[in-house]
């Protein structure tokens, strides 16, 4: 099974997921390493610096990618299990969730009025006391 994939068919969304996340950041990574290598002097092209060393990083995410998502049997038994478990999962309505992100938002809403409150009138009551100078 050098060039296989453990388990084929399962944990299909779960491995799909994963591999476009580490294909994310990889590519993040290499056009970080892109820029960073764009101020070096080399006796030749810095482009080809530029290059290689974004198609190395390119190169390296692909591999790990390949070893989380296909080879490596812990990992794809993680991803199997978790779909498994997404599949059980009762997700509300359309209508519940939007009537609880309302809730949630107002909330949050409420707090920060609550707490800029308190925080103009613990700074008043200090400035009377002297405890902070303005």
């Amino acid at each position: 099974m050098a060039f296989g994939i453990y388990k084929q068919g399962q944990g299909y969304w779960t491995r799909v997921m994963t591999a476009i996340g580490i294909g994310t950041l990889g590519l993040a990574g290499a056009q970080w390493a892109w820029q960073q290598s764009a101020v070096l002097d080399t006796p030749f092209e810095v482009i080809y610096l530029q290059a290689s060393v974004a198609g190395v990083i390119a190169l390296i995410t692909a591999m790990l990618a390949y070893w989380v998502v296909g080879l490596n049997r812990r990992a794809v038994d993680f991803f199997i299990a978790t779909e498994g478990e997404m599949r059980k999962v009762a997700w509300p309505p359309r209508k519940e969730l939007t009537g609880s992100t309302w809730v949630v938002i107002g909330v949050s809403v409420l707090i920060a009025l609550i707490l800029f409150v308190s925080d103009l009138f613990f700074a008043t009551i200090f400035r009377l006391l002297d405890v902070i100078q303005t």
